[in-house]
């Protein structure tokens, strides 16, 4: 059995942790434990490894998955085990995600235009919505700038200080042998610029949990499983660059009259049996408020379907229109009154060419009798 600290219990969060959470903890942590900040801690050193090894398992979904389901015994002989060796050659992935560094040199001001992660939610629109189109208003609980600081995690009437370690780059080189390595600056953590009085409000983070709406036009025609990006609506950048995207998914909520198929709509009509022998016509009232007449040939079957064109759903990828698919089902009753039976076995006996039931007569509830001399 394991004798490794819970990954949960290392970062101080709770199971049911968002990224946002989790990420924002290990900031926190990498930051207060990181070597170059506690040299000749031991303790700081190990600590430090623990909290970057939690990291990279909780912040990947599959690896968060297996941890979740099988403990550390789910990471054995995987990439979320093992960390042996010189502490930044297995976390430099991890810091060039987290603080946007890269390893191939180049200078810190490109790092800094990285933008933001991007964020996925998913919203429910009726019918008529997704066929009309419409303009909502979403409203998302998610990390945002730090109106406290500005985002710059600094406390207010300070702000951060260049790095001496990296002269604000961000970024240092190590040599071993003829093999260069460059990794994020462990003064800094990679921002070029290190915090000396943080903000209380974000804990030098530069943002905090908060809730805003963004307003989303859904174009006429959308779909269920279509997805509509919002350019600059996605978490803040860590970096000071552009935020992310919010890329919003479509569901559509059932409709008690129309079903939707690509850009058709089909709907289901109950008619008499009269009219569907004899013929007849109904009124249909389409999504939008318009009228459209249907026609019911005489001797239409049960389970026919009348089509009419260009009545469907608008293409939400040009011009035209999907077709109304009517299809029609035939009510049998299943009381009749005495008359109704009389006029229904005449029509029987039409429709048979032969008095099949001369013999029998029916009483008023519709029993029969043998007549006998």
């Amino acid at each position: 059995m394991s004798g490794k600290q819970d990954y949960y219990d290392v970062l101080g969060v709770g199971r049911e942790a968002s990224t946002g959470e989790i990420r924002k903890a290990y900031k926190k942590l990498a930051l207060q434990f990181h070597p170059d900040r506690n040299q000749g801690d031991d303790e700081a050193e190990s600590q430090f490894k623990s909290v970057t090894e939690a990291y990279q398992v909780l912040s990947d979904d599959q690896k968060r998955q297996r941890y979740d389901q099988f403990g550390h015994a789910g990471l054995e002989g995987g990439a979320g085990a093992g960390f042996q060796g010189d502490i930044f050659s297995h976390f430099q992935d991890i810091f060039s995600d987290f603080f946007g560094g890269g390893f191939g040199g180049g200078s810190r001001q490109a790092s800094r235009a990285r933008r933001g992660r991007d964020m996925g939610v998913t919203q429910a629109l009726s019918l008529e919505e997704a066929i009309l189109g419409c303009k909502k208003e979403i409203e998302l609980h998610a990390p945002t700038q730090c109106e406290t600081c500005e985002g710059s995690g600094a406390k207010p009437g300070s702000r951060p200080k260049r790095c001496a370690t990296c002269a604000g780059a961000g970024q240092v080189s190590t040599g071993r042998g003829f093999v260069v390595f460059t990794q994020p600056c462990p003064s800094c953590g990679g921002e070029g610029s290190v915090i000396d009085d943080p903000c209380h409000t974000c804990d030098g983070a530069g943002w905090t949990e908060a809730t805003r709406k963004v307003s989303v036009t859904f174009p006429p025609g959308i779909d269920q499983g279509h997805r509509l990006r919002v350019a600059g609506q996605g978490l803040p950048s860590t970096s000071g660059g552009p935020p992310g995207h919010l890329y919003v998914d479509v569901a559509l909520e059932a409709h008690p009259i129309f079903e939707r198929q690509g850009d058709d709509l089909i709907t289901r009509r109950t008619i008499s049996y009269p009219a569907a022998a004899l013929g007849d016509s109904m009124t249909i009232e389409l999504i939008g408020g318009s009228d459209h007449e249907v026609s019911i040939e005489a001797g239409t079957q049960p389970g026919t379907i009348i089509t009419i064109a260009g009545k469907g759903t608008p293409s939400v990828n040009g011009p035209g229109r999907g077709a109304l698919h009517v299809v029609i089902q035939v009510d049998v009753p299943r009381e009749l009154s005495r008359e109704a039976r009389r006029i229904l076995k005449t029509l029987r006996e039409e429709l048979s060419g032969a008095d099949e039931n001369e013999d029998e007569d029916e009483d008023e509830d519709g029993k029969k009798h043998v007549k006998t001399a």
